[in-house]
């Protein structure tokens, strides 16, 4: 019912910045919460940042003050902004988003930061 599409991945060294995107589209009633996780190879699927409908955000603490989560609701989209990345930043970033009929979740998109 819902398709999840991410993309504004790639390869930057350290202290650098990129800008992921996450657009919804489909038969959505009401979209809630959109989020980004993140998953290292060998690592658990951990919570990035969140932002709900009204706009409250929450963010994990290793990524505090470095990367800023927004939304636009008109478009459907959910995006990060991410700067001063670090090599322990690697990992392939996924959007979640929470509709009233349920979960969704993209395909995932892959930031390398280089030492």
């Amino acid at each position: 019912q819902v398709h999840v599409v991410e993309s504004g991945g790639g390869l930057v060294q350290s202290g650098g910045s990129l800008r992921l995107s996450c657009a919804a589209s489909g038969k959505i009633w009401r979209l809630n919460d959109m989020g980004w996780y993140r998953q290292a190879p060998g690592k658990q699927r951990d919570l990035v940042a969140v932002i709900s409908s009204t706009g409250r955000t929450n963010y994990a603490d290793s990524v505090k003050g470095r990367f800023t989560i927004s939304r636009d609701n008109t478009k459907k989209s959910v995006y990060l902004q991410m700067n001063s990345l670090r090599p322990e930043d690697t990992a392939v970033y996924y959007c979640q988003v929470r509709e009233l009929t349920g979960d969704y979740w993209g395909q995932g998109t892959q930031v390398t930061v280089s030492s």
